[in-house]
């Protein structure tokens, strides 16, 4: 079975620096494509597999779409995202169900609290309990049962790589990355997902996000709607005070965070980042690309810099700012 990038395919992407003292490093594998989608800088073995996680939302999503889903505006960024679980979230949610003509049992996902901390209070005081509607894949579920609705698939077992469904998405996954899928995984939220290579996903994104919804093409008709539904609602994908959207509604980047260490973004120009952080974590993964995209000259460093100091990147000791998370490329 396919293996992800090894220690000896990564570099350094940052550091967590603690009182002047190097604390801990994050190593992986970086990749960036520029507009018309050529190799401009790669780090580390950005053609060994990874699993995309969360990141290969958009895919699923236009996946869905194309078998018949009707999805637009929130509801396409719902499909697309990793919600943080707010009232406001777990309603649009329940719109797609109801355009499924499906209850909120029909969900594969398993039930979770709200990744919102507001939220998640507020519910232990109502002595609520975790649900599938709160569980930040959601919407992605929501979109899959759309589309088994929209092709006469049942949506029984529409979480099997076998159904329908996912043949359908592994072959638009394919068509998107232009590589065969080495291995296919159960995700945390219960969906298959697919081991690729780092460049194979960049690809996949970069054609996503410089897609026109003016295209003659379906495929990038969709996909230029579904990047500008993004940009017109990154609360969305996302949630309040949380990374992808922070980064979206700052600098009009495309971003899609994945479970892992994985990060997918696309500035305004097109140029696309695609990164695995090889432990895993991803608290260094958003200010990784950003600078990556300040470094190929497609985001102002300017502006990077007012959009960081919104994201948590601090490093606390005795209540006061010790060190911090910073890129190292």
């Amino acid at each position: 079975m396919a293996q992800t990038l090894s220690v000896s395919d990564a570099v350094e992407l940052a550091v967590v620096e603690r009182s002047g003292f190097i604390e801990s490093r994050h190593a992986g594998a970086a990749i960036v494509l520029d507009p018309e989608g050529t190799p401009v800088l790669t780090l580390g073995g950005v053609d060994q597999p990874i699993l995309p996680r969360s990141s290969l939302k958009p895919l699923q999503a236009l996946a869905c779409v194309t078998a018949g889903a009707a999805l637009e505006d929130e509801r396409l960024v719902l499909a697309t995202g990793s919600h943080s679980g707010t009232d406001r979230h777990v309603a649009i949610v329940r719109d797609i169900l109801d355009a499924a003509g499906v209850e909120e049992s029909a969900l594969g996902c398993p039930p979770a609290w709200p990744g919102d901390s507001a939220t998640r209070d507020e519910l232990i005081r109502e002595l609520g309990q975790p649900d599938r509607l709160r569980m930040n894949c959601s919407g992605k579920h929501a979109a899959m049962l759309l589309a088994c609705r929209a092709s006469g698939w049942d949506t029984d077992g529409y979480l099997d790589p076998s159904h329908p469904l996912q043949l359908h998405i592994r072959e638009v996954v394919e068509r998107l990355t232009g590589a065969k899928t080495l291995a296919t995984a159960v995700d945390g939220c219960g969906a298959p997902v697919y081991a690729m290579p780092l460049s194979a996903l960049a690809r996949a994104i970069h054609r996503i996000g410089t897609s026109s919804e003016r295209s003659p093409f379906a495929l990038h008709r969709s996909a230029g709607l579904l990047v500008q539904a993004v940009r017109a609602h990154p609360w969305a994908i996302d949630g309040p005070g949380r990374a992808d959207t922070i980064a979206i509604e700052s600098l009009g980047v495309f971003a899609k965070g994945g479970a892992e260490g994985v990060m997918v973004m696309v500035a305004p120009d097109g140029t696309t980042v695609a990164l695995k952080i090889l432990d895993g974590s991803g608290r260094a993964a958003t200010v990784i690309a950003l600078t990556l995209l300040v470094r190929i000259g497609a985001l102002a460093a300017a502006d990077v810099a007012q959009t960081l100091t919104r994201l948590p990147l601090t490093i606390s000791g005795g209540g006061q700012d010790v060190g911090s998370i910073r890129p190292t490329v």
